[in-house]
């Protein structure tokens, strides 16, 4: 079904570019652009568009992870807020008028490279995520999501995924009694969210940095962060602790950060930041968001762990099923929550 919507849709991309007029667009201004299939995810398809030197992304959105029509002009709009950062793709052009097509279609950079090596890449993620959160939006143009209450949304959001792990017949006994507890001290420590209410520091966070997300250009020792569905206007935290965390890093890989790479990897962050204050408040903005960024991982593990045996209907990719396994062990559990419980 994947392969034939990319090829299904593939000949609309190619009479769009035809029939499009280009002469605003100056990446696109006088060119014919070949077509091949690039990506698919659960939400875009992505075609690589290529007419010598030129290689861009056609992205065609297929779907939502923030509940909006506008998915793909959010997206544009975000794009164009990081220009200034250099380390995103550059968006050319934005059509939600579905007059041709019955979706959104963006154009960007297409940004050639490899994921993002933990072992490697740390360095340059560090700087990277430096410029992105110091990237200056002006107040009139902010269109983003705010996250004025984040740990009670993570909190709400989480409840709801653990009960479905709680309720089922396949739940482990023991590992069913920790995520009871475990969700009894985050519904009280989701209180400490009064830290970023009261001292807040905002800027762009994209929300969904895994190694895949980054790309290394070996060649040049370029560095960008691609897909932006759902960027948020938060503490920089959010992504951060999101980069650091075991159910981040071991999802698609063995690695998990130790204490010392992590410290590294934040001294790092913060000797890019201009801002003292940011820099001398960075561990405590971290520390407490840390337990709540594993709770949102584990709730979702959880979740997908019961419904990979019961009433899951899509393909089931056994790596995926695999690491949910290794996830929902009580020792991997622990590993993750004891040292917040038991402070």
């Amino acid at each position: 079904m994947t392969n034939n919507l990319m090829a299904d849709i593939l000949p609309k991309v190619e009479e769009y570019l035809e029939r499009q007029d280009w002469s605003k667009v100056p990446a696109m201004q006088g060119r014919e652009f070949t077509v091949t299939p690039l990506a698919q995810g659960e939400y875009n398809l992505n075609y690589l568009i290529t007419s010598d030197p030129i290689r861009l992304v056609f992205r065609v959105n297929i779907g939502t992870q923030i509940d909006r029509d506008d998915q793909i002009v959010y997206e544009y709009r975000a794009l164009e807020l990081l220009k200034q950062s250099r380390v995103t793709p550059r968006p050319h052009f934005v059509d939600d008028s579905r007059n041709f097509f019955d979706r959104g279609i963006l154009i960007m950079d297409f940004l050639p490279g490899e994921p993002l090596d933990y072992n490697r890449d740390l360095d340059r993620a560090a700087g990277l995520f430096a410029a992105i959160h110091q990237v200056e939006v002006p107040p009139q143009v902010n269109h983003l999501i705010r996250e004025d209450a984040p740990l009670s949304l993570i909190y709400e959001e989480c409840a709801g995924l653990l009960q479905q792990y709680v309720d089922s017949d396949l739940a482990d006994p023991d590992i069913r009694q920790y995520l009871i507890d475990l969700k009894n001290w985050a519904s009280g420590a989701r209180a400490t969210e009064k830290y970023y209410q009261q001292d807040p520091w905002p800027c762009i966070v994209n929300t969904e940095v895994n190694s895949g997300n980054f790309i290394l250009n070996r060649e040049t020792g370029a560095i960008h962060l691609v897909d932006w569905e759902m960027p948020r206007w938060g503490d920089p935290s959010q992504d951060l602790c999101h980069f650091c965390s075991p159910l981040t890093t071991l999802w698609k890989t063995d690695f998990r950060m130790s204490s010392e790479k992590k410290k590294e990897f934040l001294n790092t962050y913060r000797q890019h930041i201009k801002d003292p204050h940011l820099r001398n408040t960075l561990e405590e903005r971290v520390r407490l968001r840390d337990p709540f960024v594993y709770l949102r991982g584990i709730s979702w593990s959880a979740m997908g762990w019961v419904a990979y045996q019961t009433e899951f209907s899509g393909m089931k990719n056994p790596d995926t099923w695999a690491k949910l396994q290794q996830y929902l062990n009580l020792k991997f559990i622990r590993s993750l929550f004891d040292p917040f419980i038991d402070q």
